[in-house]
């Protein structure tokens, strides 16, 4: 391992959380500032959190917890005079969501008189560009989505394209001190900051995917950020609270997270490899990692997000202990489900195929589902019933209509009606529009075209 020279060419950037909103300290900020930052970045987003976000174009993040956090990282970037990067704004990255964190940015800047100029990176995409892409064979599928037609394309409400570090760096280039992102790869804020200086490819992305959730390369996740410093031989992350400490293995294993080859990480330039990458422990706190390569990929992609509205959903949670009917859980399901649909049929004229149900019972096997490892019934579950229907009114009769069967019913041969316990009153809970996902597909980028729109405006206070 060579110990690169503080005067070579290096970037130093704080990653103070995984995502915007989701809150840090103002003091571990101040540490990373200390340790020599030359940027700052976070994540505004992710679709970890399923369709509905992108669907409905809304930020999963409370405005006041947003404003909270980058007040903190607005003020510092301005005192310090280095830029500040965020991604996929507003949760899904849609236009609206970037526009939503320039406001907040703006009325930051009236209120505590910063002063800045502003680059908006706008990812989303009309439904006219992916088709013509579809057309020009220029869109492929990711598994395990098959073929891709126009008529899906056109069923979504938004579409985005998942930008790398190309565009960042150019708002960057261009001058901004704070760049808001629309939808980007989790790693693009921070590959963006040292690509620019001109440092190794390997190195880079690989300390981007390290720090991409903040203090989970860590031993305390909870304790909050981490700093990377990236030179021309590799790059070291520590974290910003002396309580934690990176070792050799929490910053590896950094690798298997979101990804499912644990030594290559797909980028829309190409392929990150770490299947020679050395770890080794610095000072306690501190890991150094060398030997990651980069391979560039002929043509550059990005990967296209889209959802669509699906239906309306209606929900009820009951809690069920009678020993009997979770000893035979399975049977009973399969009970209500038929007696369900026969009852639908009857009062409400609808046909299985007009609707859908789901029933996750929680205390049995609703996060693993078949892969639950389980030696005997559980004391006790809580059945979340979900009915999604094309009209909220038709979701909400078909979850009244399931009502009594949830609330006492019988299998064949007991000798009691068993009681269970609605979570609310009233029992249906309606949710609204619910959303899907229908795109998994990459989109070849031309060269000399670019998918992603910036806007630069200058922010003047005091």
């Amino acid at each position: 391992m060579s110990m690169p020279s503080t005067s070579e060419p290096a970037a130093g950037i704080i990653f103070p959380s995984g995502m915007l909103g989701a809150g840090f300290t103002a003091e571990s900020v101040k540490n990373g500032i200390a340790m020599g930052a030359t940027a700052i970045a976070v994540d505004g987003g992710s679709t970890d959190s399923g369709p509905y976000y992108l669907g409905a174009g809304v930020a999963k993040t409370a405005a006041q917890a947003v404003e909270r956090d980058l007040r903190i990282l607005l003020t510092a970037a301005c005192e310090n005079r280095i830029p500040l990067i965020v991604g996929s704004c507003g949760t899904s990255g849609t236009d609206a969501g970037v526009d939503w964190v320039a406001e907040i940015a703006v009325r930051i800047a009236a209120e505590d008189g910063l002063s800045f100029r502003m680059a908006r990176i706008y990812s989303e995409l009309d439904a006219g560009t992916v088709i013509a892409a579809l057309d020009a064979g220029r869109v492929r599928s990711l598994p395990p989505l098959g073929d891709l037609h126009p008529g899906t394309i056109r069923s979504c409400t938004h579409i985005v394209a998942l930008m790398g570090a190309g565009p960042i760096a150019a708002a960057l280039d261009a001058g901004a001190e704070v760049v808001l992102a629309g939808r980007a790869t989790d790693t693009s804020m921070v590959a963006a900051v040292a690509l620019r200086q001109g440092l190794p490819a390997g190195p880079t992305w690989h300390a981007a995917k390290t720090v991409e959730c903040g203090g989970q390369c860590t031993t305390d996740p909870a304790a909050g950020g981490v700093f990377a410093r990236i030179d021309g031989q590799g790059f070291t992350v520590r974290p910003l609270a002396p309580e934690a400490a990176c070792t050799p293995t929490s910053v590896a294993a950094h690798m298997l997270y979101e990804n499912a080859d644990p030594f290559r990480l797909i980028e829309p330039t190409g392929t990150l490899d770490t299947s020679a990458a050395t770890y080794t422990a610095l000072d306690g706190r501190a890991v150094r990692v060398e030997g990651s390569r980069f391979e560039p990929s002929p043509l550059p992609t990005a990967k296209l997000e889209g959802a669509r509205l699906a239906g309306f959903e209606t929900l009820s949670i009951v809690g069920i202990r009678d020993p009997y009917i979770l000893s035979h859980l399975d049977v009973w399901l399969r009970h209500l489900r038929v007696v369900l649909e026969d009852r639908v049929r009857s009062a409400l004229e609808l046909d299985a195929g007009q609707y859908d149900l789901a029933f996750h019972c929680y205390g049995a096997n609703a996060v693993l589902g078949p892969l639950e490892d389980s030696d005997g019934p559980p004391r006790e579950i809580g059945l979340l019933f979900k009915v999604r229907a094309p009209t909220q009114a038709t979701a909400t009769a078909i979850a009244k209509t399931a009502n009594p069967l949830l609330l006492h019913l019988p299998l064949p041969g007991m000798d009691h009606l068993p009681s269970f316990a609605f979570a609310t009153s009233p029992a249906e809970i309606e949710r609204g529009p619910s959303y899907e996902f229908v795109l998994n597909h990459v989109i070849e980028m031309e060269p000399g075209t670019d998918l992603f729109r910036v806007e630069l405006s200058e922010v003047t206070n005091g």
